[in-house]
């Protein structure tokens, strides 16, 4: 067995947890979220860790130990700290604008595209070329920053499109005639 999922997990500063039956609700100061454990994981808490073991020796109960016990430190790291992505918007004319909780992008097509955030995403824009979203929740955060970045994925003749901050775009050559 993988010698890191029988490691417990000890609680940051300001996080608590709650164990009820196979659902185990972790507080922060960035909220409170819930992880429904599979039944083929046994969870064990008090103040200071929570620890996760397989309840049998198979394969897939090993394995979804060491999944139940990542989800748990994304979670704990984002009811204490938060997650933030950044996208750069590259083009001419392409620009992004925030109004509350709807995101207006401007690019290169016959009309603007407006999108609205889900609950628990809050979104700002320091240039009319950036945009930086943060959640507590990693999975919904990535979910919606693909989704705004399938709107103008980059293209690699000259960069133009939208990209994370640390995605590296590899540019072609264009034909030469």
């Amino acid at each position: 067995m993988a010698r890191n999922s029988k490691r417990p997990i000890n609680f940051s500063e300001g996080v608590s947890a709650q164990l009820n039956g196979h659902v185990v609700t972790f507080s922060g100061k960035k909220g409170s979220m819930d992880l429904n454990v599979h039944e083929a994981v046994n969870v064990e808490s008090n103040e200071e860790f929570i620890l996760f073991s397989p309840a049998n020796e198979s394969k897939e109960s090993i394995s979804l130990t060491s999944t139940m016990r990542s989800l748990a430190l994304n979670i704990i790291e984002g009811v204490s700290e938060g997650f933030e992505k950044k996208l750069e918007i590259n083009g001419v004319g392409y620009r992004v604008k925030v109004n509350g909780n709807k995101i207006e992008l401007s690019l290169g097509y016959s009309h603007p595209i407006n999108y609205d955030l889900p609950e628990g995403i809050s979104a700002e824009s320091p240039s009319q070329t950036e945009l930086v979203l943060s959640s507590s929740d990693k999975q919904l955060l990535g979910d919606v920053a693909s989704k705004i970045r399938s709107f103008r994925p980059p293209e690699p003749y000259k960069g133009k499109g939208i990209k994370y901050s640390d995605e590296k775009i590899i540019r072609k050559e264009s034909k030469k005639a």
